[in-house]
Order: structure tokens, then sequence, then C-alpha cells
């Protein structure tokens, strides 16, 4: 849907080659980002909470200026639990918005966040 509004995307497990170092992909993804998505789940609490290859994106992404949660089936109360820093950001929600609805936000906000960057 991103990339319908306009927008790049780089997601690790679907822009990595097979055969490429994992982690130093995702650290050549991370360094080339502008604006961070975290689309936080169930099962990304639990990955977070376990450490791991999610722990160490979130915490390289927490350092941004712009990172963007999105909550799917989980709420800011049960992310707080795990990550106290991403659950103080503010985010979308898709027990409030479709997907679609979603992606033109972030899509509308990465338009403005460009302009800035050029202006």
């Amino acid at each position: 849907m991103l990339k319908a509004e306009g927008v790049s995307v780089w997601f690790s497990e679907k822009d990595i080659v097979l055969g490429q170092p994992f982690m130093r992909e995702i650290d050549k993804g991370l360094a080339k980002s502008r604006t961070g998505l975290v689309l936080v789940t169930p099962a990304l609490l639990e990955r977070v909470d376990s450490g791991g290859i999610s722990d160490k994106e979130l915490s390289e992404l927490l350092a941004r200026d712009l990172l963007i949660p999105v909550m799917h089936k989980t709420t800011y109360a049960e992310l707080r639990t795990v990550s106290p820093l991403l659950a103080s950001r503010n985010g979308l929600n898709t027990a409030e918005d479709s997907m679609a609805v979603i992606a033109t936000k972030i899509a509308e906000l990465v338009a403005v966040e460009e302009e800035l960057a050029t202006a």
C-alpha cells in the first residue's frame, strides 16, 4: 500500500537477497532510511522481549527522530511493558484506521519530510 502511495519502502524480510549477510544488510537498510515504521503486533512484543534481531533493529530506530509505531492487535499498554520508549511515540492504530488510511497518512508524512529535507 505504501508503494502504491509512491513511498520508497525497504523491508528486510523482502529485500534481503538469499545468501547475503542478514545483519549487515539490515544495518545498510537502516542507514539509508529516513523514516522508520514499526508494526507492533503481539509477535513483535514477544520477539523484542526475548532479544535478538528485532531488539537490535528497534534500538537503532529509537535513535531516530521519525519513528512511527503502527499498533495492530495490541495496545500501547502492552507495548509499554516491553518498550516504554517506543510506547511514548505518537503512532497509528489499525483498530482506529484501516491499513489504506494508515498508508495514506504515512505517505503524506513522508512527502512533508522529503520537502523539508530538500529545502
